[in-house]
């Protein structure tokens, strides 16, 4: 045995096996002690002199027992450090397991097992034979889904669907209303179930039901109505329920000539309209009925007016929804009537889109408009409109403003191109300006220009002092004092105010 020096490997003697092996290089370690020993030895050995942690003292002999005695202290120290750092994390480990094991969990997770075990047993009594469990379960499902988002999901996967639009070939009212109302409250708010429960086939099934009795329920139509609003709020349900079939019986609901809808069913239809013609390839279908008459008859009516003109504003982004709205008899002037009496700023800004869009594609609708004393409502429009009421009316005139020239009006002999050159049959030909009697006819034309102005300062000021006596509520029989009646005969439009 050789003796541990400071820096050596101490305390370990290579004894040669055997003559054989001494050859072959082979050697037996063999140590005085276990073999953990030897690894606390080996590590101090070499991290001898790094630090002062690791140095231990050696006897006057320098003994192996001395140097065992230092590492089993410093053996000891580490491992009293260890507990300590990695205290923090079994700690917040032991206390995630105590709340889950704690007594105040136990009643929640019982809970969710309840519900979870409530929603399967109402599942499976929908599949049920007898008919007065599954409407039973059917009206439980319209219950559990109408303000739990999360039943909704959870019903769903469960399998409600498929036999609730089973439930719609029944010939009882109450069992098809009953799955109606369930289907249309697992589709509120959640997109998949609503792509679900058009995939099951729900819509023909719907459509079925309509067209297999002449006079249905009113109930069941009402429900149907409902649920095509919103299947319809989903944008890959729109094409599916407009190719359907769906658009007149949601007109028919919404024209209402026999009077038997109420005023929910004509809003919902009237909805559902609007979803469906945001969609391009649906205004065909839409153009089938007669609802662009209807909606233009009924903008006069405060309580579907706007969204009409919001249907409106959709037809009109394709050709043939712009060539139904200006071939129907006085389309143009019921539009402008949006612009002078409409209070309500969605209203006037709808309705100058729509004329807006018009204008600039179809040069004939520009002059209908013009005939249709159009001007005068986009100026006062500019004054008092909303902004984006007042852009959209100026982009008309500026619209209209282009095309002023190229046709001379009605009181010049029709709508004749205007005169570059002189005429032939004038006995003084000026070559710039024409004969001596179209200057008279410039001269007319620039007077009445004039005259025309005025009166439209006039009355836009005479309207926006009835706009301010409205908004201040002041009496009905309120008379504008004379110094007003003279600032109205005698202002300028620079004068106009904002």
């Amino acid at each position: 045995m050789a003796k541990c020096q400071r820096n050596d490997v101490g305390s370990v003697v290579f004894d040669r096996v055997s003559t054989s092996t001494a050859a072959a290089g082979h050697f037996r370690l063999c140590t005085s002690f276990s073999t953990a020993s030897f690894r606390r030895k080996f590590f101090d050995a070499v991290s001898c002199g790094g630090s002062s942690r690791y140095r231990y003292h050696h006897d006057g002999d320098g003994t192996v027992s001395s140097a065992i005695r230092s590492m089993s202290e410093i053996v000891k120290e580490q491992e009293e450090v260890r507990p300590k750092r990695s205290n923090a994390k079994s700690e917040k480990l032991f206390d995630l397991l105590r709340l889950e094991s704690s007594p105040e969990a136990e009643p929640e997770s019982k809970k969710k097992e309840e519900v979870l075990e409530e929603f399967k047993c109402v599942v499976k009594k929908l599949q049920d034979e007898n008919l007065a469990e599954r409407r039973t379960a059917a009206s439980r499902v319209r219950l559990l889904a109408k303000e739990d988002a999360e039943a909704r999901g959870m019903l769903a996967m469960l399998g409600a669907i498929p036999p609730l639009v089973e439930m719609l070939d029944l010939e009882d009212d109450e069992s098809k209303i009953a799955s109606l109302y369930a289907l249309l409250n697992l589709g509120i708010g959640n997109d998949l179930n609503k792509a679900a429960i058009v995939k099951a086939g729900t819509v023909h099934k719907m459509l079925k039901l309509i067209e297999s009795d002449n006079s249905p329920n009113p109930s069941v139509s009402e429900a149907i109505v409902a649920n095509f609003l919103g299947l319809s709020a989903l944008d890959t349900n729109k094409l599916v329920i407009g190719s359907s079939g769906a658009i007149p019986f949601l007109v028919k609901n919404l024209h209402d000539p026999d009077h038997k809808s109420s005023s929910q069913v004509k809003q919902d239809a009237l909805r559902a309209l609007y979803n469906l013609s945001i969609f391009p390839s649906n205004v065909p279908f839409i153009l089938e009925t007669k609802l662009i008459p209807f909606l233009l008859n009924a903008l006069g009516d405060m309580e579907v007016s706007e969204r009409a003109l919001s249907i409106l504003s959709n037809v009109v982004s394709t050709p043939e929804g712009r060539k139904a709205i200006s071939t129907f008899p006085n389309s143009f002037p019921i539009l402008i009537d949006v612009l002078n009496w409409a209070d309500s700023p969605g209203s006037q800004e709808k309705a100058s889109y729509i004329l807006m869009v018009m204008a600039h594609k179809s040069y004939r609708d520009k002059q209908a408009m013009i005939e249709a004393g159009i001007s005068s409502a986009l100026l006062e429009l500019t004054l008092l409109g909303s902004t984006l009421a007042q852009k959209r009316a100026s982009r008309i005139l500026e619209c209209l403003r282009v095309d002023k020239g190229k046709q001379i009006p009605d009181h010049f002999g029709g709508n004749s191109s205007a005169p570059i050159c002189g005429s032939s049959s004038s006995s003084f030909t000026n070559p710039i300006l024409g004969s001596a009697e179209g200057l008279e006819g410039l001269d007319d034309l620039v007077s009445e220009e004039k005259k025309a102005v005025k009166q439209l300062v006039r009355q836009s000021l005479q309207n926006n002092m009835r706009r301010i006596v409205k908004r201040a509520n002041l009496p009905q029989d309120f008379v504008p004092s004379d110094h007003f009646k003279s600032l109205t005969s005698s202002s300028t439009s620079k004068s106009l105010p904002f």
